[in-house]
């Protein structure tokens, strides 16, 4: 293998801060890392290199690149953090130096049998913690040294910084893409009953976990649903999208809200670990003069009649999905004479940093009037709204019974 002088150093560094700073920035994740890759064997002098980043549990590292040994992608390769070459650089933070690779080295049986022979990592690190793991091995007799080392840790830098970016990138493109398709608009009539709908995700903290739905069963219900998956990005658009499924799924074996929302309640609990929801279920039954509704952890909708002053459901919340097999969630009956409005929403709406959630609610009261479910939809967002960036996902269902 040949050796590498002070100006061959200088120069593979320029050429990879050329890539890094221009080519790249117009490349995916996988491209991105393709060519990173190559910059690397020819500055390490290397005949192999690979990344591995950490998965979303956090335990393994999972073959994300590679160079000369491209099936650790091609078969998904996996690594338990803590065990293996790789599972020890990310658990211990540190550059590791083999200088044999076999079986009491190294936990992936492809490096021994590609015949390699010396391998040298360093963690990838990002924000103070470890994505991953990125290294090198050679075919020959080559002995990876300090210089090649603050190679690899200048290269695992940018890389770290590279992957986070478009990983992000990507996962948000993904949520975004998964919530368009989970809350799509809604019908403007089912049978004799009217909708409209709303959905805003924060300004600042990207696309998160609400959503609305309104579906009828063969039997003529109407079920409308308002909810609330705890937190932000990919992971609580996935997660809603499984709630919002299992909902509709029960939907279809229940006769009522709250047992609905107590089997959605098992199922998260059970593959969902880790996971808190909200939600508001209304099943809406011919010939539709009343609702029935039932809440998990939820906020209470707003009900509109003619004639009337706007009131607050009067409904007890029962507890969020995810927390508890314990806990009733009554289901109370909510009139619907001709003319009147329901509106279902996502605490997004009504919470202020600096105020009770009460101040909101009164707010909220004071904007509903009924009529057109598109006209309140307008003027809850133009009121409670209007022009502030939203900190949190808004998500608004109005269904009114025409007069």
């Amino acid at each position: 293998m040949a050796s590498r002088d002070e100006p061959d150093v200088a120069r593979h560094l320029e050429r990879l801060e050329a890539v890094t700073d221009a080519t790249l920035a117009l490349l995916d994740v996988d491209a991105m890392l393709t060519e990173l890759l190559d910059r690397v064997v020819e500055l390490l002098v290397a005949d192999t290199a690979a990344v591995l980043l950490v998965d979303e549990s956090g335990e393994e590292l999972f073959a994300r690149a590679a160079r000369g040994i491209e099936e650790e992608v091609r078969q998904g390769v996996r690594v338990p953090i803590g065990h293996g070459f790789a599972g020890r650089i990310a658990a211990e933070r540190r550059p590791i130096v083999l200088d044999r690779i076999d079986d009491t080295t190294v936990a992936n049986p492809i490096l021994w049998e590609k015949g390699i022979r010396t391998m040298a990592g360093v963690p990838l690190i990002s924000g103070g913690a470890v994505v991953g793991v990125l290294h090198v091995g050679s075919l020959g007799s080559h002995r990876f040294d300090e210089e090649d080392i603050q190679l690899l840790r200048i290269v695992a830098d940018r890389l770290a910084i590279a992957v986070q970016v478009r990983l992000l990138e990507g996962d948000r493109a993904a949520a975004e893409a998964l919530q368009r398709s989970l809350v799509p608009s809604v019908p403007h009539r089912i049978g004799p009953l009217e909708f409209a709908a709303r959905y805003v995700p924060a300004e600042r903290g990207g696309v998160g976990g609400d959503w609305y739905d309104v579906f009828e069963l063969d039997n003529g219900d109407i079920w409308v649903v308002v909810g609330d998956v705890v937190g932000h990005g990919l992971h609580a658009a996935v997660v809603m999208g499984r709630i919002r499924s299992a909902l509709r799924s029960y939907a279809l074996m229940s006769t009522s809200p709250d047992e609905a929302l107590a089997l959605t309640n098992r199922k998260v609990l059970h593959f969902e670990v880790g996971n808190m929801a909200t939600a508001a279920v209304g099943v809406i039954s011919p010939p539709y003069d009343e609702m029935q509704l039932a809440l998990a952890g939820h906020p209470p909708p707003m009900v509109a009649v003619p004639g009337r002053a706007t009131e607050t459901a009067d409904i007890r919340a029962g507890l969020p999905l995810g927390v508890s097999r314990e806990g009733a969630r009554p289901v109370a009956s909510v009139p619907l004479p001709p003319g009147a409005v329901v509106v279902l929403y996502t605490d997004g709406l009504i919470e202020r940093r600096g105020e009770i959630i009460d101040q909101g609610l009164d707010r909220l009261r004071t904007v509903i009037e009924p009529g057109a479910p598109s006209t309140v939809c307008h003027r809850v967002m133009a009121q409670m709204i209007g022009n502030t960036p939203s900190e949190d996902d808004v998500a608004v269902l109005a269904v009114r019974r025409p007069g």
